[in-house]
């Protein structure tokens, strides 16, 4: 990382940006590393249990649009405060009154989407902040906040078997609280911020062929991350019978790998080209996944392809988001709500897929088949679209290197 980076752009808001992102995902993914405790104790089946873990990342999904929405109409300051008290509300109600039915986790989960929607803030909040020689950088860099699925996966079971799953709800009101205060006084909104954006250019959005293509391929790397991530405690204590904790540990290390790979994939596609790089995490992933579909004996087998094929979906997401600002610069805040409501769907997708058919099949390897077909067909899109953007870009101020 060069010293330039430092220099042309605000560390605070990207430590704020980072830290917010990190701690909304954290809480964002709760329910995924409870899912066994949780199910256990409310008598959830298996699709019960995926559509549980996956109602927050499509609530999170389309929130991200409203999000992104006030971040252009508002500022994404303070569409961020605003959506840090609303989890902060949601998770109080849900320690205080608890949580005793199917029904209500779901409703706690409609509330924790806005911690999921944290995305359409922490990005447009660092990269206004960036020339395009450092988006990759900076966007990977606050995109790293993923990693916030690393410390519930890491912890939130183990707390629930000391304290019991609805306190570790108001145990996680310490760092959400913590970090809003960090947030208010470090971030700061970029002072040339692009216009508004209008609700027709949502629409026009819409109907551009590129803002399509983009939201598949991030269905598919932030899609496949989250919708695993969710879906991983569960599948270890049903495939391998492990304990809810150390199917806890095993998640951790495959998202900790995911998380930590995004701002690598951003350096990487700096380095090499957004296209190259993501044309090589669709086919680690895609190769991982279809291995582990085999219904593999052994668990460190298993968890170590995972690994691997998190990693590649992690370095993807990096690689993406190298790509977006320099193909919508001036519409940023529009495409990151666009793209990043994409990849929640994708996720809740996958997640409540997975358990659908955990439940009518008794097993995971048509899901994670079908996921891998999934992360070939947008292996085979990419290469088809890859001649014409990288003609088409340039005159958009796009350098033919970064593609």
């Amino acid at each position: 990382m060069s010293t330039s980076f430092w220099k042309s752009g605000h560390t605070p808001t990207l430590f704020s940006a980072f830290l917010y992102f990190d701690i909304s995902f954290m809480v964002w993914y709760l329910l995924g590393p409870l899912a066994v405790q949780i199910a256990t104790n409310l008598e959830l089946d298996a699709q019960q249990r995926g559509i549980m873990v996956a109602t927050p990342i499509l609530s999170g999904a389309l929130l991200r649009l409203l999000l992104g929405f006030l971040a252009d109409r508002l500022s994404p300051k303070l569409a961020g405060v605003i959506g840090q008290l609303i989890v902060i509300l949601s998770l109080s109600i849900a320690w205080l009154l608890g949580i005793d039915s199917y029904e209500q986790t779901l409703l706690l989960g409609l509330g924790l989407g806005f911690a999921g929607a944290s995305f359409a803030v922490a990005l447009p909040l660092a990269s206004q902040w960036y020339p395009p020689e450092h988006q990759g950088t900076a966007l990977g860099i606050a995109g790293a906040g993923n990693s916030g699925t690393v410390l519930a996966a890491l912890f939130a079971p183990g707390l629930a078997y000391l304290f019991g799953w609805q306190n570790v709800f108001g145990l996680a009101l310490i760092p959400l609280s913590i970090t809003l205060l960090v947030f208010l006084l470090l971030a700061r909104n970029a002072p040339d911020r692009p216009p508004p954006a209008a609700l027709a250019d949502y629409a026009r959005a819409l109907r551009n062929t590129d803002s399509a293509w983009f939201m598949f391929f991030y269905s598919i790397t932030f899609g496949g991350f989250i919708g695993l991530a969710s879906a991983l405690p569960g599948y270890f204590s049903d495939e391998y019978d492990l304990d809810p904790v150390r199917a806890g540990y095993y998640t951790a290390a495959c998202v900790m790998v995911g998380s930590l790979m995004r701002p690598v994939g951003g350096m990487l596609a700096d380095r090499v080209g957004g296209i190259r790089a993501l044309l090589m995490m669709y086919a680690i992933a895609s190769g991982c996944i279809a291995i582990v579909g085999l219904n593999l004996s052994d668990a460190w087998a298993a968890l170590s392809l995972f690994v691997i094929a998190m990693l590649g979906l992690g370095m993807g997401n990096g690689a993406v988001f190298q790509l977006v600002p320099q193909r919508f610069s001036r519409e940023m805040g529009v495409m990151t709500g666009l793209i990043g409501m994409a990849g929640g769907v994708g996720g809740f997708i996958l997640a409540a897929g997975l358990g659908a058919i955990k439940q009518h099949s008794g097993d995971y390897q048509l899901g994670l088949w079908l996921f891998a077909a999934l992360c070939i067909l947008a292996w085979a899109g990419l290469f088809g679209v890859r001649h014409r953007w990288r003609t088409a870009w340039v005159p958009l101020g796009a350098g033919r290197a970064r593609l």
